[in-house]
């Protein structure tokens, strides 16, 4: 480990089997053709802020500069220019169709050539962009061209990125962050389609392709086959086997649209909200369930946005799951499509946080609210700003609809860059009535919302149940353990509550639960959030350590604790029925 200032550089075990060319498995689990080539590896980079050439070499696509795996470690001026090339070469079958370009994301805004000629421009760093680009190729070799640049303005949604990091803000990212890859479609091709599950079937909504469409799925007793005309279609599924965190069941299947062949799958879930007994709860399946979770930022020690390979991600939701949680909060972050499609394969429940953006102000976001000032607090955001958070936001809607692991969306936290939130839950919730809506998580609360979310920090945990909404505990904890040889910082240190021992924060957090979550349990607690998943450069209040080499509890002993929980939970809605 090389020292740098007051911080180490931090190897997880990913990198260890980093292939040359990282995520090169197709992109889209949930939305694959056969024909479709990775441009991730070693591209040609130079970075120029108007004046100078502060870099000229290469960096693997698609760690972001900034990060070491890139092999640039280097960080971008909000003024720097960054100009990736890379060639490919097309093979004259490929050209019968149309080409595809995407980019899976790039922060914050980019100009795409293809061949010196313009492909289109990319806005915000969380969401996919493609372009069509069969006019553009040529037999034979290419060049790509993408000039991006940062200057981490706050009119774009940002989350926890920061120039100057520290404490609760991270370093940033810049340019492309997610996988670039070209896909070959047929002339007339599907665009995407929209699948709305129930408990019985599935309801498809067919974007574009020929009108004559055909179904295989893959069910327990054989092939289902169905053929529809048009763009919609509801598919009836004979003894229909329902998804759960504890039976993550999913339907794989083939659409033949024309020439378009594209393989998928969905599961068969419902989430939303009944009341038992004058208590309202989460439900899963039409049944109240609690939801036992984590916040998880997606940071990683070695490509800071993403990890070294997929496995990264398989391997946080998997230790989770062995630790007895059910649900992870993404927080502030969106992660590329494979992370997701784990969360769906190994039943991992997610809250998906859109991405604030707009200025933090200390003392009106944190430090007023802390000591019980959350009301009559108001922000302003220009029109631009606004516009910017809603397309973000309507776009996460739109790329993680056919995600049944996605259940619940937090519109704004702790009132960083919240307006209009009667406006925005009521847009959000228009486009898409099938997820439960957090309006405002924490604190600066509205009527416009579907559950009752409280943040409890640095104070006994004591909620108060709203007729109507379901309780939400949508962060807690922060409990701290730093572990020598796997902290980032070595001297400052961030979290809510510091234990010198592995063997003390365990006994921190069991007391926790058992004083604080349980009695709340019993007053109709539906979802609880530990604070969180791994460690992040400062923050030391992980179960992972940031190097994801120490899990600093033991999973045997969270899982007991995690069934009393469930256990409970069980035992009051019975009791409420009654």
């Amino acid at each position: 480990m090389r020292k740098i200032d007051e911080t180490v550089e931090l190897s997880t075990p990913f990198e260890e089997d980093m292939p040359e060319i990282p995520y090169a498995s197709h992109p889209r689990p949930g939305f694959m053709r056969d024909g479709y080539v990775t441009l991730n590896g070693d591209w040609d980079l130079t970075v120029t802020d108007g004046k100078k050439i502060k870099y000229s070499g290469i960096i693997k696509v698609p760690f972001p500069p900034e990060s070491r795996l890139s092999g640039v470690s280097m960080e971008i001026g909000k003024r720097d220019v960054m100009r990736y090339t890379r060639r490919f070469n097309i093979e004259n079958s490929q050209l019968n169709g149309k080409i595809l370009l995407h980019l899976d994301a790039v922060d914050q805004t980019c100009t795409v050539y293809v061949n010196s000629q313009p492909a289109g421009k990319g806005d915000g760093g969380y969401l996919p962009h493609t372009f069509d680009v069969t006019e553009l190729v040529v037999c034979g070799e290419n060049v790509l061209t993408v000039e991006a640049r940062d200057p981490l303005d706050k009119k774009y949604p940002y989350g926890k990125q920061t120039d100057k990091r520290g404490g609760m803000w991270y370093t940033k990212v810049s340019g492309i962050w997610q996988s670039v890859w070209l896909e070959f479609v047929p002339s007339v091709y599907v665009e995407g389609f929209r699948m709305t599950p129930d408990l019985c079937g599935v309801h498809f909504f067919v974007f574009g392709g020929e009108d004559e469409k055909h179904l295989s799925v893959e069910t327990e007793s054989g092939m289902l086959e169905a053929s529809f005309t048009g763009d919609e279609y509801y598919l009836s599924v004979p003894s229909p086997h329902l998804w759960s965190p504890e039976d993550p069941y999913l339907y794989y299947f083939t659409l033949r649209c024309g020439d378009d062949v594209i393989k998928s799958y969905f599961a068969l879930r419902t989430f939303g909200i009944t009341e038992v007994g004058g208590t309202s709860y989460l439900a899963l399946n039409g049944k109240p369930y609690f939801l036992h979770g984590l916040l998880d930022q997606g940071y990683y020690s070695d490509g800071i946005f993403l990890p070294a390979t997929e496995e990264g991600y398989r391997s946080d939701i998997l230790k989770m799951k062995s630790c007895g949680f059910n649900m992870l909060r993404k927080h502030i972050k969106t992660e590329p499509q494979v992370f997701y499609h784990y969360c769906d394969m190994y039943g991992m429940i997610v809250f998906q946080d859109m991405i604030n953006n707009g200025p933090y102000s200390f003392i009106r976001d944190t430090a007023l609210p802390t000591v019980g000032i959350r009301r009559g607090i108001k922000t302003y955001a220009t029109r631009e700003r606004k516009e910017k958070f809603i397309w973000t936001a309507v776009g996460i809607q739109s790329m993680l609809y056919n995600n049944p692991s996605v259940c619940y969306y937090t519109i704004f936290n702790e009132g960083w860059g919240q307006f209009g939130e009667v406006m925005c839950y009521g847009l959000l919730r228009k486009l898409d009535p099938t997820r439960v809506y957090d309006t405002a998580s924490g604190w600066f609360k509205t009527l416009e919302t579907d559950v009752e979310s409280d943040h409890v920090y640095f104070r006994p945990v004591r909620l108060k149940p709203v007729r109507g909404r379901p309780m939400v505990l949508s962060e807690f904890g922060g409990y701290s353990c730093k572990i020598d040889g796997h902290s980032f910082n070595l001297k400052k240190n961030y979290g809510y509550r510091f234990f010198k021992s592995t063997d003390e924060l365990e006994g921190g957090l069991v007391c926790l639960y058992e004083n604080e979550i349980l009695p709340h349990i019993e007053k109709g607690l539906s979802a609880a959030v530990l604070t969180q998943v791994s460690d992040v450069e400062d923050e030391t209040n992980g179960l992972l350590t940031y190097d994801r080499r120490v899990l600093k509890v033991n999973a045997d002993r969270m899982t007991a604790l995690a069934d009393r929980l469930y256990a409970g939970f069980e035992e009051t809605v019975k009791k409420h029925e009654i």
